[in-house]
C-alpha cells in the first residue's frame, strides 16, 4: 500500500468551502479530517512537492495529534508527551495514555519519518507555540525537552532567532464546531517570509489573489480587466495560472502601474494592456462590451480612503458599459449595504463569501451582467 500523507494547511478564514473543493478537484484519493475556519486537516497520497496548491498561506506536515474533551493544558501536556517520547512505548494511542497523564487524552502515532526527514541543507530548528492562532508562552522546562527529543530524532541544532526549519505546538478549540478541541504537532513545509514583509502597501496576498481568478471561472480565450491593479497581484495570477494571454489592467498610481508593467515586460505570447489612468475614463480607451471578466480589488479604506460619494454608482455603471452581456465581476469589497444597492440595478449577485483579511471583515462579491 502507498504511503499517505497527513498535512496541516491554514488559509483566510471564510474559503473553507472553496478550500475543500479545491482539495477534492486536485486530489481524489484524499481524505478531509476537519475542515476548520482558516485551516484544514487532510490526508492524501500524493506528497507535498506534488501538491501544488496556490490557496494556502502555509503547508505543513503532521507528526502527531491529541484530542481532548478537556483543554485546560492541552499544549503543556502536548510538549511533555514530545519532550518524554521514545519510539518503542508510543506505538498505539492505549499505550500513550500513561506518558500524557490523562486517560481521556488520545495521542496518535508520531510520525518520526516527518521529524528524520530534512533538507539536506537544513542544520537548525525552533519550536512555535500556537494557542488559537496567537503566539504563547509555555513553561521552559517544557519547550527544552522536547527540543531535545526533535534534536536527538533529526540530528537538527536549536536556533530559536533564525531557524532552518520550525516544528509546531498548535491548539485549537473547536468544540462549537467538531466536537473536541485538539493540538497538533507539525512541521512547516513553507519557510517563506511574512507577507506583511513582502509584499507592498495594499497588494493582495497571493491565496486570495489566486481565489479570485478561480472564483471568475477564467478561461483562457477570455479578456480580463482588473480596473484598480496596483501592484498586479491579480493579473499575474490570472496570467499564470489560468493561462489568461488577453489582460487589461489600470490604475491611478503610478509607481504601482510602473512595477505591474515592468512585472509582465519579460512575458512572451501574452497581450497585456496597461493604462495609467482613473477608472471613470476607461470607457474613452477600452471598447465596450469587449471585456469576459472583471476581477478586482478596489480601495475599500483599509489602505485608501475614497471620500466620492458616487464612487460605487460610477464604478458598476464603468463595470456595465464594459463588460459582454453575461459577463462577470468577482470584487473584493468591505461588507457595505450601499455597495450592493449601487449593483442592483445591472448586475445580479450571484454568491457573498465574507472573509477575514488582515484583521478586517470584506468581502468577496461576485456579479453577473443582467
Amino acid at each position: 500500500m502507498s504511503d499517505t500523507f497527513l498535512f496541516y494547511a491554514a488559509f483566510i478564514p471564510g474559503l473553507q468551502n472553496i478550500i475543500a473543493d479545491v482539495i477534492k478537484e486536485r486530489l481524489p484519493d484524499a481524505k478531509i479530517h476537519k475542515l476548520l475556519d482558516g485551516a484544514v486537516l487532510f490526508e492524501t497520497q500524493t506528497s507535498y512537492d506534488k501538491l501544488n496548491f496556490f490557496c494556502f498561506n502555509n503547508i505543513f506536515a503532521v507528526i502527531n495529534i491529541l484530542e481532548h474533551t478537556n483543554d485546560s493544558i492541552m499544549l503543556e501536556k502536548h510538549l511533555r508527551f514530545i519532550g518524554n517520547y521514545k519510539p518503542q512505548n508510543t506505538q498505539s494511542c492505549k499505550d500513550n495514555k500513561k506518558e500524557i497523564e490523562s486517560g481521556t487524552l488520545c495521542a496518535s502515532m508520531v510520525n518520526t519519518d516527518t521529524i528524520v526527514n530534512n533538507n539536506k541543507n537544513f542544520k537548525t530548528f525552533r519550536i512555535v507555540v500556537s494557542n488559537e492562532n496567537v503566539p504563547a508562552s509555555i513553561d521552559e522546562k517544557l519547550r527544552t525537552d522536547a527540543e531535545k527529543t526533535i534534536s536527538r530524532l533529526s540530528g537538527l541544532k536549536v536556533n530559536r532567532a533564525l531557524p532552518d526549519t520550525e516544528f509546531w505546538f498548535l491548539y485549537r478549540n473547536e468544540k462549537n464546531s467538531q466536537g473536541q478541541s485538539f493540538s497538533v504537532f507539525m512541521k512547516r513545509l513553507t519557510l517563506r517570509p511574512s507577507w506583511e514583509k513582502t509584499l507592498h502597501k495594499g497588494e493582495l496576498p497571493p491565496p486570495l489573489a489566486w481565489t479570485l481568478c478561480r472564483l471568475a471561472l477564467l478561461k483562457h480565450s477570455e479578456t480580463v480587466l482588473d480596473p484598480f491593479c496596483g501592484y498586479g497581484s491579480i493579473p499575474d495570477f490570472a496570467a499564470k495560472h489560468f493561462h489568461i494571454t488577453d489582460l487589461i489592467c489600470s490604475d491611478n498610481d503610478k509607481q504601482a502601474v510602473s512595477y505591474t508593467a515592468e512585472r509582465f515586460r519579460k512575458r512572451k505570447n501574452c497581450n497585456f494592456l496597461f493604462h495609467n489612468a482613473d477608472f471613470y475614463d476607461l470607457p474613452s480607451v477600452i471598447k465596450e462590451k469587449s471585456i469576459d471578466a472583471i476581477v478586482t480589488d478596489p480601495p475599500w479604506g483599509q489602505y485608501k480612503d475614497i471620500n466620492d460619494s458616487g464612487f460605487l454608482k460610477k464604478m458598476f455603471e464603468v463595470f456595465y458599459k464594459l463588460l459582454k452581456d453575461g459577463g462577470r465581476a468577482v470584487v473584493l469589497y468591505s461588507k457595505d449595504d450601499n455597495f450592493l444597492k449601487a449593483a442592483e440595478s445591472n448586475f445580479a449577485l450571484q454568491k457573498n463569501i465574507p472573509i477575514l483579511l488582515s484583521g478586517r471583515k470584506v468581502v468577496i462579491y461576485i456579479f453577473v451582467k443582467k
